[in-house]
């Protein structure tokens, strides 16, 4: 690969981690240029089929004009799939399921789980967005009696903060009364996304803009 100051970096990311990436890039004092990031809709968390050939057909393309890539995903329902692509394309990903258990690190995850199986998580993206994601991208605006088969096997919301915002606060308790469930809220920061992007090669501003 050569001299690390001369690498090109492609970071695929969920688009629910967009914002969390971008913040990261300010907080670690990366250039706009340090890497190349792009974004496949966040609303692929309802459809995780999709992901691995969306990924695959990026890799596919623009591969040979990076000579690293981070995927921005944790297995994300993809059943192994995506990690087979990653595989034949030499690109890596986020370590663990999905992005509750990076962001809150596997060990504290499965603290978490333990103490309460029928726990529904969520992160400041989704809480942003939890009427569009949740409620329409569940269908539960159009058809209300779904509540009860989606949530009848949980009992608690666990806000997975990565800001400390009392807005989000506010929201992600509303959204817990709306879904008829207890409230928890746990400030775990960014987890092992920044940890991912603190050994990514990115000291060196690269050649590449960010890019949506």
């Amino acid at each position: 690969m050569g001299d690390k100051s001369s690498h090109k970096c492609l970071i695929i990311a969920c688009g629910a981690i967009a914002g969390e990436i971008v913040q990261l890039q300010r907080q670690l004092s990366y250039s706009k240029e340090a890497f190349t990031l792009k974004c496949l809709p966040a609303d692929y968390h309802n459809t995780p089929q999709k992901i691995a050939p969306a990924i695959e057909k990026i890799l596919m393309a623009q591969r040979d004009q990076f000579d690293v890539v981070l995927v921005g995903y944790g297995d994300c329902g993809t059943g192994g799939k995506l990690d087979a692509v990653l595989e034949k394309y030499d690109a890596s990903r986020l370590p663990g399921a999905h992005c509750y258990e990076f962001f809150a690190g596997a060990q504290l995850f499965g603290d978490i789980i333990e103490e309460e199986l029928g726990s529904f998580f969520v992160t400041d993206y989704l809480v942003k967005f939890f009427d569009r994601l949740v409620i329409k991208g569940l269908g539960l605006d159009r058809y209300p009696h779904l509540y009860e088969i989606y949530f009848a096997n949980y009992k608690r919301v666990v806000y997975l903060a990565q800001e400390d915002n009392p807005i989000l606060f506010k929201k992600a308790q509303a959204a817990a009364h709306k879904l008829g469930l207890q409230f928890h809220y746990q400030k775990v920061g960014y987890g092992d996304l920044e940890i991912a992007l603190k050994t990514f090669p990115l000291k060196t501003v690269g050649a590449h803009n960010v890019s949506g």
